[in-house]
């Protein structure tokens, strides 16, 4: 089952952070946007099972049924209605894994020796990588949105700030699952020290800047150390 919950996790994070376009996103209370969307859930879910249809419907279908409720009933936009759609998401992979236990293993992917173990790994670790840049970018800017009006105006690089943390967070990852935790310290403390010229005069800008450091690094720790140990269940699967 481990391997079918992996390519499904990986076909949502796929289809949700990378696929998704701005249209779909906030065009899900029409028919067109919300079919195209639910259309791509389907796509990349029955490519990552190896042709498994009915998981990969099955999937498909709750996504839709989850993104229409959220559009109807509406959004304040914050962190918590973010995970909490993301839970209901990862609810329904959970479902469609208990239902076909062995849609990996007798779909294509599964039927290719050379592919059986490294497909899953591989998937595990670019869903994981996705999950602590992509998403944690939208997670750590809803986060950090209602502090962001009490900022003083400030001139920096247009998108500065977003390339910064997509840059730590994957940073982050990649040393967490090279096994290099002490590294992340040092990420931090470097991250502080080229910063602490601009915040010293400024308690405002130091605060915010420390709340999304730690907020972005944390969700980045989060998802390097899931994605470690579901690549060792896979492993011992």
């Amino acid at each position: 089952m481990i391997e079918t919950l992996t390519a499904l996790i990986f076909a949502h994070i796929l289809a949700d952070f990378a696929f998704q376009t701005k249209a779909m996103a906030t065009g899900k209370d029409r028919l067109g946007p919300l079919l195209a969307h639910t259309g791509v859930v389907f796509l990349v879910s029955y490519a990552a099972l190896g042709g498994a249809h009915w998981p990969a419907l099955f999937v498909a279908a709750l996504h839709m049924q989850i993104d229409y409720a959220k559009a109807r009933l509406g959004s304040d936009d914050s962190l918590a209605h973010f995970l909490l759609d993301q839970g209901a998401h990862g609810m329904a992979i959970l479902a469609g894994g208990l239902l076909w236990t062995d849609a990996y293993a007798t779909g294509l992917w599964g039927q290719m020796p050379g592919l059986t173990a490294q497909a899953p790994e591989a998937m595990a670790l670019i869903a994981g990588f996705l999950l602590a840049t992509r998403a944690g970018q939208f997670a750590v800017g809803k986060l950090m949105t209602p502090y962001a009006a009490a900022l003083p105006d400030t001139e920096g690089l247009s998108n500065g700030g977003a390339v910064i943390g997509v840059l730590e967070r994957g940073l982050t990852f990649i040393l967490v699952l090279s096994g290099q935790m002490a590294g992340v310290g040092f990420l931090i403390a470097a991250k502080s020290f080229l910063r602490v010229g601009s915040i010293e005069k400024d308690r405002t800008l130091a605060e915010y800047v420390i709340i999304g450091t730690l907020a972005s690094i944390g969700w980045a720790l989060l998802a390097g150390i899931g994605t470690a140990a579901l690549i060792s269940h896979l492993g011992g699967a």
